[in-house]
Order: C-alpha cells, then sequence, then structure tokens
C-alpha cells in the first residue's frame, strides 16, 4: 500500500535532547493505527513531529501526496485553555477557518455544516453554551466536531479519551471508525491497550526507539510490552540521553 506518511531515520527531541530515536517505518495510507508504549516514550513528540510543531534533531518526516493543510490535530485535552470566552459553535467553526480567514464570517451554509458536525458528536443545542461549562467528554465531542469540520486526509489524535465517560467514548470510536472508512489516515496515541486490540487494526509501539509495527495482534505481545518498558526504565534518570517530555 502507498505510505500517507514515512519516517526515516528520525530523531526528534527538546533542546537537543532526544526523545524519539532512529525512527525507520511507515504509515500506509488509509489506515487506522494506534500509538502506544509506556509513559515517557515519544507518543506525543512523534505526533508533534507529525505537524512540523518539532523539527528533527536528525532524519526526516516525509508525507506523501498531500500539503499541510490536510492534516487535522488533536492535542492532549488538558493543553486546552478552557476559561477562554469561547462558545461551543465558536470553537467548532474553528475547523473552517482556511475558507473562512482570519475575519471571515460564517455563511448560511457554514452554518449549516457547524450545525451538522455538533448533531454528529452528539452536541446539538450546545451551540451557545460556553467552553467553561463543557464536562470533559463534552469537551472532547466538541473538538472532534471541529475536526469533522477541517475534512483532513490526515488525523492525529493526542489520547483523546481521556478522561471522559464510556458514552463518548463509543460515539467518537464511531466517528473514528467512519473516517477510516472514508480512506483518511488516523493515528492515534493510546493507553488502553484492550481498546486498542478491539479498534484499531495496526499498532506503532514506542520506547523512545521503535519496538514494533505492524498489525495489532502482532504487535501488542507480552514479550513486546516487555520489551518496551525494559527499554524506558533504561533510560530513567539518564536525562542526556531520554530528553524530557518524551510522553
Amino acid at each position: 500500500m502507498t505510505a500517507t506518511l514515512s519516517f526515516e531515520k528520525l530523531t526528534l527531541g527538546y533542546d537537543r535532547l532526544p526523545a524519539v530515536q532512529q525512527l525507520n517505518t511507515e504509515i500506509a495510507q488509509g489506515s487506522l493505527t494506534a500509538v502506544v508504549g509506556p509513559n515517557g516514550a515519544g507518543k506525543s513528540t512523534l505526533l508533534k513531529g507529525v505537524t512540523g510543531a518539532l523539527t528533527p534533531i536528525e532524519g526526516c518526516v516525509t508525507i506523501n501526496g498531500f500539503c499541510e493543510k490536510d492534516i487535522a490535530y488533536l492535542p492532549q485535552q488538558s493543553s486546552i485553555d478552557k476559561s477562554f470566552p469561547m462558545s461551543v459553535i465558536d470553537l467548532v467553526a474553528m475547523g473552517l477557518w482556511r475558507e473562512m480567514g482570519a475575519f471571515g464570517r460564517l455563511s448560511r451554509a457554514m452554518k449549516s455544516r457547524v450545525s451538522d458536525a455538533l448533531a454528529a458528536v452528539g452536541l446539538t443545542g450546545f451551540e451557545n453554551r460556553a467552553i467553561g461549562s463543557l464536562s470533559g467528554g463534552q469537551m472532547q465531542r466538541a473538538l472532534f466536531a471541529r475536526l469533522l469540520l477541517q475534512d483532513a486526509k490526515l488525523v492525529l489524535l493526542d489520547e483523546p479519551f481521556t478522561a471522559i465517560d464510556a458514552k463518548t467514548m463509543a460515539d467518537l470510536i464511531k466517528v473514528i471508525k467512519n473516517w477510516h472508512a472514508e480512506g483518511r489516515t488516523v493515528l492515534a496515541v493510546l493507553h488502553d491497550y484492550d481498546m486498542v486490540g478491539t479498534h484499531f487494526p495496526e499498532t506503532l509501539m514506542l520506547a523512545r526507539e521503535l519496538v514494533a509495527h505492524g498489525p495489532t495482534a502482532q504487535v501488542l505481545t507480552a514479550e513486546n510490552q516487555f520489551r518496551a518498558r525494559q527499554m524506558c526504565e533504561a533510560c530513567a534518570g539518564v536525562p542526556h540521553v531520554c530528553g524530557k517530555a518524551a510522553a
């Protein structure tokens, strides 16, 4: 299959301290892939490298067949400032910013698309609610609605199911599976191995270096999980090697 992403000798880090090292692998076009590994394995760092938020220390990320505007990225919810005075409709409409421009207004057609996106994630009637009033699950639904409007070919999700209820989780998994069915490429950082085994056909396991990548059943073996923990524990307390903020 054609690769959407290619990682060649990719090393990423902070202040020249590597958090992901010498990664060589490819993400197939249209694949649904979980990125797993122990805390400090470099999972979130890898997504930041794909978005261009981090410049490689060494090697490269190659995006094949599309450009930066075709990437939708959902950061960890903890990094989003819910105290900012913004309504749900304003947050979700940000998914249309490339069409609207910095100072554009929502047309009637755009408002209809926003309403459809809110309905798709179960938030009809929440348009005028302040984002600060939303529960964790409601906020994540709103963020997924924004992603729907971006209509991206590559979707990057960083811990999308942290601190949300089971019903929201089930609904958002349906959204992700719809993206997969539409041929979009989805890469998601996850911690719940049972969920990964149930819903994600492909898995990339990191422990700063590549542990395994392929069909989920072949990657999520007890042997690979033990090896990943050993690799991360070996670098704990060795800051000149392991770097920082390598979640």
